[in-house]
């Protein structure tokens, strides 16, 4: 319901524009469509702690006269794990299907014994994100955490070097944040689902609560036009952290697989 309110909300201030409004960037997205449902392995250590779920739903909202793609991810822990650490994550965007932006943010996170309820309201005509009762000024085209991943896979890769970073414009938990991600080089990996070629990058992270160092997560995604994440690996202050790629639905185009 609150989601509802919020949306009734954005459409109608967006709406409320008496001139035309300013155009918008046409993003380019050959990687993913709706109905792409990636579900992953997660380790904690060597113990099989959990699943995770990232998915393009089929329907198309329309936020400010515009259509959206509602991207969700979840992410749960699973048998004996629940207690030790108990994990129930959800994550929801309304990104906008032409310049691939986001007018809309849901996380309702449940990790151990922190809790999180948090929806966000981007005004990507005012450059402006609002948080409960607070409004905060974003950079043109300001991504959040989960419509960022996907901004991520349309971007055209073909020429870069090693040690190349690719900067999006992020507004997490508050704050501004330019992630920046470096590229690394070329892997085949023995994945769940075969031997997939991939392109290996470096997020370079918050050090803090969460991270120890800039440089401690590696992802490796399919060198192919989906560019779906197939391994996700972390050194957190706690242990380590693995997400595994082992199955997919409503890819637009084959896997890298070494052999089918």
């Amino acid at each position: 319901m609150k989601a509802l309110i919020v949306l009734i909300t954005i459409c109608i201030t967006l709406s409320s524009f008496t001139t035309s409004p300013p155009k918008f960037r046409k993003g380019k997205n050959k990687a993913f469509t709706r109905g792409e449902k990636l579900t992953y392995r997660v380790h904690y250590g060597l113990i099989n702690a959990g699943e995770a779920v990232l998915e393009v739903k089929g329907d198309s909202t329309i936020i400010g006269k515009r259509k959206t793609l509602h991207l969700v991810g979840n992410g749960k822990s699973l048998g004996a794990f629940n207690w030790f650490f108990k994990v129930r994550d959800n994550y929801e965007s309304y990104m906008d299907e032409e310049s691939l932006m986001p007018w809309l943010f849901i996380r309702n996170v449940e990790e151990g014994s922190y809790k999180l309820d948090r929806t966000v309201l981007f005004n990507q005509y005012k450059k402006k994100a609002v948080v409960d009762d607070s409004t905060y000024l974003v950079p043109a085209y300001c991504q959040d955490l989960l419509s960022a991943f996907y901004y991520a896979r349309t971007l055209d890769l073909e020429n870069l070097a090693l040690n190349d970073t690719v900067s999006i414009n992020t507004f997490f938990d508050n704050e501004n944040y330019p992630l920046m991600i470096k590229y690394i080089g070329k892997d085949t990996l023995d994945s769940d689902i075969g031997d997939i070629r991939c392109l290996k990058f470096r997020p370079l992270l918050q050090v803090g609560r969460v991270f120890k160092e800039e440089e401690d997560m590696t992802i490796w995604i399919s060198d192919d036009p989906n560019k779906v994440p197939v391994r996700v690996q972390a050194n957190v202050v706690v242990g380590s952290i693995k997400m595994d790629l082992n199955d997919t639905e409503g890819l637009l185009h084959k896997l890298a697989k070494v052999k089918d």
